[in-house]
């Protein structure tokens, strides 16, 4: 239950956001203080799309640094406000334009696809963008047959599941994901034998291999509602518990690890959100140039069909 100082830090949000004309897009990993302020809360392919469609003059972004970015790319009319300026995606960190130039190089008849966590600079640099939830019908949708996939070298190995593209992994992961291990899985299916194990593709081979299905975060939720199953395990950042128990209640829920947490994911609280209103920064921006050639990439992803 919210504090009366964040019921008070919420209603000063709502009246601020109307007067400025803008909206709150928030991913699913936020605390659920901010998800609850929110006007969209959703996984990296909602967010993107609803940047690239809201109708407003500012978007307050609860995410982290690449996120914004991509809001700023798909809606540079708009202002583009991220409340925790030094929330960064250490997995983005991993890939840099330079090495992208680098590898056109090496495999010029390969196609280059870059995860939405990444820099708009790697993004400029590449074919076309994806996300967890689109990723194999990106790789698909495209002509050639050798695919650079970057920077996520987990989510890329579940792609060469359902492909007979050659697909060639950077060596980039999430720190959450990543960690999280195929004793965990059986540590968690023996304390709740009758729950089923949802995963997201930024793990391991080995604990993809373990689970029920494989979603994205708001995959999870849609499976975790329309599933006849009560009990659930859920393998990646806690801060989607939130959603699942709101959005389906009377299930019961749990982290498949205890580690599963992403600090920058956590920087944003209603204090950042509400300052980030009423000074109308921190602002992210992304340079012309590069902010249309990474568009090009983005919209390539969000022009397929769903």
């Amino acid at each position: 239950m919210a504090s009366n100082f964040d019921q008070f830090l919420a209603e000063a949000i709502a009246g601020l956001k109307e007067k400025r004309n803008a909206v709150i897009l928030a991913h699913n990993y936020q605390i659920p203080a901010v998800q609850e302020v929110a006007d969209l809360v959703g996984d990296s392919f909602e967010l993107a799309r609803a940047a690239a469609m809201v109708d407003a003059s500012a978007i307050v972004f609860c995410g982290v640094d690449f996120m914004a970015e991509t809001a700023a790319i798909l809606s540079p009319a708009k202002t583009v406000l991220l409340p925790a300026a030094d929330a960064c995606c250490p997995m983005a960190e991993m890939i840099t334009p330079g090495e992208v130039l680098v590898l056109h190089e090496r495999f010029p008849d390969a196609a280059v696809v870059a995860y939405v966590n990444t820099s708009a600079g790697v993004k400029a640099e590449s074919d076309i963008c994806c996300t967890s939830a689109n990723a194999v019908a990106v790789v698909e949708s495209l002509d050639a047959e050798q695919v650079i996939f970057l920077p996520d070298r987990n989510l890329a190995r579940y792609v060469a599941r359902f492909t007979k593209k050659e697909i060639l992994p950077w060596d980039g992961y999430c720190i959450v994901h990543d960690r999280m291990t195929a004793d965990e899985v059986a540590a968690a299916r023996r304390a709740h034998p009758d729950a089923e194990v949802l995963v997201h593709p930024e793990c391991r081979p080995d604990v993809i291999d373990l689970a029920d299905h494989v979603c994205s975060t708001s995959g999870m939720v849609r499976h975790a509602c329309a599933s006849p199953g009560r009990e659930f395990i859920i393998g990646t950042e806690v801060g989607l518990l939130h959603q699942l128990e709101k959005k389906c209640p009377g299930k019961a829920f749990f982290p498949l690890s205890s580690r599963a947490v992403c600090v920058n994911m956590k920087k944003t609280d209603l204090s950042a959100v509400l300052a980030a209103l009423e000074r109308f920064e921190p602002r992210v921006t992304v340079p012309g140039d590069t902010a249309a050639r990474a568009r090009t990439a983005i919209e390539r992803m969000l022009d397929l069909p769903r």
